[in-house]
Parts: structure tokens; C-alpha cells; sequence
């Protein structure tokens, strides 16, 4: 399998351990991972209730009799001593435990400890700048790769820029805008971390300040994430709505890292809308649920309507899909691209987080260690994966 050798690696147990395995996004990564893990991967299944592993695993051994033998490991997020043990005795570990502002940050130190890679879910500003600021330095001097947002937030966006920027002249400004749709619908899970995120605005802000403070600066090039403004866009036909999500920091921060973004580059994200009501109605929604998320007794309310661990079925879940549309700018070139597949929140995230910790484990990567984005941890070999996975980046149209 040609796995990489890193920090002692070959004394580690095991290849990929899955933490959070038997939450709903947990469930269908391992689902994912017992169909499509390479022969010989030496992966775990790890979580607080060993009971419900036990049932997870029985739930594997329907897909790969050979899934019968997966270790357990059970280990709590919040336990220090037990998510160190864990970090070490694994080359990849991946984490569906969220609001990771709650349970991730001892997930991150052990890995940064450790010198093991580490990947997860978060949407959450918060914790990616908190984990910067905490662990970077450390996960440097060790060799470990700390890889947020290996999902829906933020892999189309990231590698769908990534993908776009190629289409583009090198070495010259570069403006870039992403149009997102999709009919899909939230889990529990999903539900209860938005909420935490919108309720800590104050946090929220004191973290980014806090690693502007830490990043270096880039002195003779420019990167910008703008949030943009609302708009009819010409070039989708439909009315562009700012998407105040992570998405355009973690695309901003590859431009950062990797010159072929050119010496000034710009993304902004939208909402595509076909109808204008729509439009204003999905406005007027998305700016009452950031006011009620502001008012604990509501935000708990809220949050309670559909618990963690529940989310969309099969069924739904296979009518589910999700397009992002990229129009590029640069050097008098323009191009259109576009990354889609099906259901984006659960079965192609669990499918792009499983890629993403197989590619970790085994794949010919660049060097760079730290906090990374996942175009520069892992750039065109996960770009490959997911669409031999099949999820679809393409060239619609190039002047």
C-alpha cells in the first residue's frame, strides 16, 4: 500500500482509527470506510460507549465479514490520559465529535503531541483559530498534520478554488466566487453545532484576533475572503446570497500557502437562489436564527427540536444534492467549473472524511506539517480520490 513512514510510524497499531464511529455522520464514515478501506488498512472504530461500537461493528461485518474483528477502542473526548493513548497508538485519527469547541481541543493537543495526523468535520471558526494558536507550533516540530473541515465545510469549496485556480494563468491577480445549492436537509448534530457556533460571537471574535496575532504576515502577496454582498449574478442566473460560513477563511488560507493563487487573490462565497421571494425569505430565516441563537433558553430550545445522533434516511439522503458553482478571473482568462454529488451533509461528507484520512495514511503528500487546509495538506491526490469517489469537479466553460 505504499504507506509513508512519519514519527516512528511503523510502531504504530493502527493505520486509521475513527473516533465518534457510532454518531450519524460517525456511522456512515465507517460504513464508508468497511466498503472501500484498502486490504491490509489496519483501522479502529473508538467512542465513549463501547455497547454501541459493539453494534456498529456488527452493523460493518454485513458489508465485510472481516469487519467482525475491527478493534474497539474506547476512550472519552474530554479524558486526557485516554485520547493520548489513543493519538499514539495510531498514524490517523479522524474525529466526528462535535460541537468540537466542546470535545475536540484534547483530540488536537494528543495528536499534536503525538506527531499524529489528525482530521475532522468543524464548520466552527472558533475552534480551527483556538486549535492555530494552541497546537500549530507544536504539531510542526512533531510532523503532524492538523487538517480541519474534511467535509461539506470545507472540501468543496477548497478544492473546488484549488481546482479552478488551475484552470487560471499563474503569477498574475486572481479573483475567484463560488455559488453553492443543494436540496439537502441537517442532522441533530449538525443543528446543535450551528447553534453553539452563533451563540458565541464574543469568543468567536477574541479567537480570530488572537491568531492574527500568531500568523505570519505575507509581505508581497495579497489574500482576501471577503463575505461579500448580495447580488443577482449574471453568470449562474440566479440571486447570489453571502454565506457567512468557514469556507472562505479555509480557501483564503490555501491561497496563502501555495503561490499558484497568484500575488493577489480574492474568493467569496454565495447562496445561489433561483427566486428572489426565496431569496428574501432565506434571508430573512437564516438573520432570525442568528438573533434567537443569541438567547440560551431559546438556542437550547432550538437545539432540542432534533437531538444529535438523529438526521435524514436513507431514502432522503439518496435525493439529496449539491452543486458549487466557480466563476475564475485572471489574466484575461475566465473560466467556469463546477463540484457536485449526491447528499452533501452525510454521505458524501462521510465519504470525502474517509478519503481524506485514507490519503493521509497512504498517499505521497507534500512535507508541511501544522495546521493545514486540505488543498495543502493533501492537494491533487485527494482531488483524485474524490473523483475516482465520485464526486464530479469539471470545466463547464472557458473564454
Amino acid at each position: 500500500m505504499n504507506a509513508q513512514v512519519r514519527h516512528g510510524d511503523r510502531e504504530r497499531a493502527y493505520d486509521v482509527v475513527l473516533f465518534g464511529a457510532t454518531g450519524f455522520v460517525g456511522a456512515l464514515t465507517a460504513e464508508y470506510l468497511a466498503a472501500h478501506a484498502p486490504a491490509g488498512c489496519r483501522w479502529a472504530l473508538a467512542g465513549r460507549d463501547t455497547a454501541k461500537l459493539e453494534r456498529l461493528r456488527e452493523r460493518l461485518a454485513a458489508i465485510d465479514p472481516s469487519c467482525a474483528q475491527l478493534p474497539l477502542l474506547r476512550a472519552d473526548a474530554r479524558d486526557a490520559a485516554a485520547v493520548a493513548e489513543l493519538a499514539a497508538s495510531t498514524r490517523v485519527l479522524a474525529s466526528t465529535v462535535g460541537p468540537y469547541i466542546w470535545y475536540g481541543a484534547e483530540l488536537v493537543a494528543a495528536c499534536a503531541e503525538a506527531g499524529t495526523d489528525y482530521l475532522d468535520l468543524t464548520g466552527e471558526p472558533e475552534f480551527v483559530d483556538r486549535m492555530y494558536v494552541e497546537h500549530d507550533a507544536r504539531a510542526r516540530e512533531t510532523g503532524a498534520r492538523i487538517v480541519h473541515a474534511c467535509g461539506f465545510d470545507s472540501i468543496p469549496a477548497d478544492l473546488g478554488a484549488y481546482f479552478t485556480v488551475q484552470q487560471l494563468p499563474a503569477g498574475v491577480p486572481l479573483r475567484v466566487d463560488g455559488f453553492m445549492r443543494s436540496n439537502a436537509l441537517v442532522s441533530g448534530g449538525t443543528l446543535t453545532t450551528a447553534l453553539t457556533a452563533l451563540g458565541r460571537g464574543r469568543q468567536h471574535l477574541a479567537a480570530a484576533r488572537a491568531r492574527r496575532l500568531h500568523e505570519p504576515r505575507l509581505p508581497e502577496r495579497r489574500v482576501r475572503g471577503p463575505l461579500g454582498a448580495p447580488r443577482f449574478s449574471r453568470e449562474t442566473g440566479t440571486w447570489a446570497l453571502p454565506l457567512p460560513t468557514l469556507d472562505p477563511q479555509v480557501v483564503a488560507r490555501s491561497a496563502a500557502a501555495l503561490e499558484r493563487y497568484g500575488p493577489d487573490f480574492r474568493y467569496r462565497q454565495y447562496a445561489s437562489v433561483r427566486h428572489l421571494p426565496v431569496a428574501v425569505g432565506g434571508a430573512a430565516a437564516v438573520g432570525a436564527t442568528v438573533a434567537l441563537a443569541q438567547i440560551p433558553p431559546v438556542r437550547r430550545w432550538l437545539a432540542s427540536r432534533w437531538e444529535p445522533g438523529q438526521g435524514p434516511d436513507a431514502q432522503r439522503r439518496a435525493r439529496s444534492w449539491f452543486t458549487v458553482r466557480f466563476v475564475g478571473e485572471g489574466g484575461g482568462r475566465r473560466v467556469f467549473t463546477e463540484v457536485s454529488g449526491g447528499d452533501p451533509g452525510y454521505g458524501e461528507t462521510a465519504k470525502m472524511l474517509a478519503e481524506s484520512a485514507l490519503c493521509l495514511a497512504y498517499d505521497a503528500l507534500p512535507g508541511a506539517a501544522g495546521q493545514l487546509t486540505p488543498a495543502v495538506a493533501m492537494g491533487d491526490a485527494l482531488l483524485d480520490r474524490l473523483q475516482k469517489a465520485g464526486i464530479r469537479f469539471r470545466v463547464a466553460d472557458a473564454r
